[in-house]
């Protein structure tokens, strides 16, 4: 039975499928019943996976089926194999009743929720997830995702693009720093201080001062992280008012930058086969910012 131990060539989905209809009704009737095959091709589909396998899966007797040690081990790596293929297909049948907008770091910050509220009230069909992930296009590259939120520096050329809004600059400081007392801080000032950057998602850059005026740097590997470092009192952060708006945090105070360029938000997306959704997206964010809207 070991001939072809560790080779999963010949291995299928069906072959599973088998042994956890078998495990989970009791016996290798019911499964067939379950399965909607015949209980000879149950039984051929389990054999094939112990050959594949090269160990015993089921103990079996007249009144029982039982796994196996190994059975066991290949019951637990089975069930979410089978999980990740059906989740597959109804993905890829569902189409695009799905939009999925992903982040860096905070979404659409204060205009979150009335996005979400919005979008399922104007587009019931089309469900929308909201996905972080801590890569400068938001998950896009990656393919997790049809559309992201940028706020990052970023080369828009390879994606298509569109600006839909801006939001000033805030400093993140301890609470108990004594600039937290102060209703606003201007970014001349902040060179005197060690600034947290996130090289990879974050919108800060050096480039806001001039050369010779330059903060001191620490830099840090995600939000999570950049918060902590500032939470600790050894630095600051500058950061968009989204941030302020979405990770409001014990021992962390926001306050608006004075004389600071306020920060573009784009929404980008592939250029190849778009999600029929797109454009409404579009439109909901643009709408959403106040500097957008007719008075």
């Amino acid at each position: 039975m070991d001939a072809r131990r560790g080779n999963s060539a010949g291995l299928e989905l069906k072959h599973l499928r088998c042994l956890v209809a078998i495990v989970d009704n009791g016996g290798f009737t019911d499964a067939a019943l379950e399965l909607g095959i015949s209980q000879a091709a149950v039984s051929r589909n389990l054999l094939a996976l112990e050959k594949i396998l090269g160990v015993r899966l089921l103990h079996r007797t007249s009144r029982t089926v039982v796994p196996t040690t190994a059975g066991v081990r290949a019951l637990a790596r089975a069930r979410p194999l089978l999980s990740g293929a059906d989740e597959l297909v109804t993905e890829a049948s569902s189409g695009h009743s799905r939009l999925h907008i992903g982040h860096a770091w905070s979404a659409f910050g204060r205009h979150t929720t009335e996005f979400q509220r919005r979008w399922h009230h104007s587009h019931p069909e089309t469900e929308l997830r909201l996905i972080r992930h801590n890569s400068s296009t938001g998950g896009l590259a990656e393919g997790l995702c049809d559309l992201a939120v940028i706020r990052a520096p970023l080369d828009l050329k390879p994606w298509s693009h569109a600006l839909v809004g801006h939001e000033p600059r805030y400093l993140a400081l301890a609470s108990d720093d004594p600039w937290a007392r102060r209703r606003s801080i201007r970014m001349g000032e902040i060179p005197g201080r060690t600034l947290a950057i996130d090289r990879r998602t974050g919108t800060t850059t050096l480039d806001l001062w001039p050369e010779d005026e330059r903060p001191a740097v620490e830099y840090t590997h995600d939000i999570d992280d950049w918060l902590a470092a500032i939470a600790t009192g050894r630095c600051v952060g500058v950061t968009p008012q989204a941030t302020a708006a979405q990770y409001r945090r014990d021992g962390i105070t926001y306050r608006p930058l004075r004389d600071a360029d306020p920060v573009p938000v784009h929404l980008i997306w592939r250029r190849q086969d778009p999600h029929p959704a797109t454009h409404a997206a579009v439109a909901l964010a643009i709408d959403l910012y106040p500097e957008n809207r007719q008075t």
